[in-house]
C-alpha cells in the first residue's frame, strides 16, 4: 500500500474546480496551496503525541567542555528524549540523565557554576534547554550544564518538520482532506474578496477531526492510564 500522488489529489480537486487542464489554476499553485495545508494537518497530528511524527540521530554529541549539543538535525522541530548513545552496562556515560530546564532556572544556574565532571565515575544530571528558532530556518539549539569532561555520543528522539516531496506524508487518510482545503483556497481565487470558500472549509474541518480521531490511541491492547505521582512509594495510610 502507497501513499497517494499530491498529483492525484490534485487532480482530484481539478475534477470540482470544472478544471482538468491547467488555465486559471496552475500546477505549482494548486500545489502551494497543497503545502499549507500538509502543515496544518502535521501540526494538529504532532500535537496529538501520539509519535507519528518520530526521528532517532545517533549523531548528536556533547563534546568535553562544551556547553552546547552539536550534531543537532536541521528538521528537529520538538526533542522528546535526549540520552547518552550507548546506555548498556558498559557505556561510559550511561549513568547521566539529561533533563530540561529553563536557561534561567536555578538549577540551570547552578550547573553553570560547576567544574567539568567525568562521566564515567558517578552518576551526573546535565540540564538542557532547547532554543532558537528551529526548522524551517535553521537547526535548534540545545544549551546544556554543567560540563563533561570527555565527550558523549548521544541518542536525540525527536519530532522533524513535515518533509513534502511527491506524495501525501499525512496519515490517517487524509486525502480528501487535502482535496477540501485545495479546493477551498483555490476558489478565493476566483472571488471578489479573496476568501476561502467556507462550505469547503467545513468538509476540511470535518475530516480533519475525523483524522485526529481515527489516529488516537494508537494501540488499544491496554488502556492508557495516566501514572500516579506517587505511585512507588506505597500508601501512607
Amino acid at each position: 500500500m502507497a501513499a497517494t500522488l499530491l498529483s492525484t489529489i490534485i487532480t482530484q480537486a481539478r475534477q470540482k474546480l470544472g478544471e482538468l487542464t491547467p488555465r486559471f489554476w496552475s500546477a505549482d499553485e494548486l500545489t502551494s496551496i497543497m503545502t499549507l495545508g500538509i502543515q496544518d494537518l502535521w501540526g494538529a497530528i504532532i500535537d496529538l503525541h501520539q509519535d507519528h511524527f518520530v526521528k532517532i540521530s545517533t549523531v548528536p554529541v556533547l563534546a568535553a567542555d562544551a556547553t552546547e549539543i552539536t550534531g543537532i538535525p536541521e528538521d528537529c522541530f520538538r526533542v522528546q528524549l535526549i540520552e547518552p548513545a550507548d546506555t548498556t552496562a558498559s557505556g561510559s556515560a550511561r549513568a547521566v540523565l539529561f533533563s530540561p530546564r529553563k536557561y534561567n532556572h536555578p538549577d540551570f544556574i547552578a550547573a553553570r557554576t560547576q567544574a567539568s565532571t567525568d562521566p564515567s565515575i558517578a552518576p551526573t544530571q546535565v540540564y538542557f534547554q532547547v532554543t532558537g528558532l528551529g526548522p524551517p530556518i535553521e537547526a535548534p539549539k540545545i544549551l546544556t550544564a554543567p560540563k563533561v569532561s570527555s565527550a558523549i555520543s548521544l541518542r536525540l528522539v525527536y519530532n522533524p518538520s513535515v518533509e513534502i516531496a511527491d506524495y501525501n506524508p499525512i496519515p490517517g487518510n487524509s486525502d480528501n482532506a487535502l482535496k477540501a482545503w485545495v479546493i477551498a483556497y483555490a476558489v478565493a481565487k476566483e472571488r471578489e474578496d479573496g476568501a476561502p470558500d467556507a462550505g469547503w472549509l467545513g468538509v476540511y474541518a470535518a475530516e480533519k477531526q475525523n483524522i485526529l480521531i481515527r489516529l488516537t490511541p494508537r494501540q488499544e491492547q491496554e488502556p492508557e492510564v495516566v501514572e500516579d505521582l506517587f505511585q512507588g512509594y506505597g500508601s501512607f495510610w
